[in-house]
């Protein structure tokens, strides 16, 4: 019975293993997303700027 434990032991790391891995791939894919959200942000508040500067312009 011994064999089980040392058994079951081994697939519970490599599946701790694996969650760890898969943890660290989404902490990666957020951090890209915030920084396109920031960049995307930055983009509209440019673009929003100049169109507000523009109306301003035409009275």
């Amino acid at each position: 019975m011994g064999w089980i434990d040392d058994e079951s032991g081994q697939v519970s790391a490599e599946l701790l293993v694996l969650v760890a891995a898969i943890i660290a791939v989404a902490l990666v894919l957020v951090s890209q997303l915030q920084n396109t959200a920031l960049k995307g942000k930055k983009a509209v508040s440019e673009a929003s700027e100049k169109v507000f500067k523009e109306i301003s312009d035409i009275k």
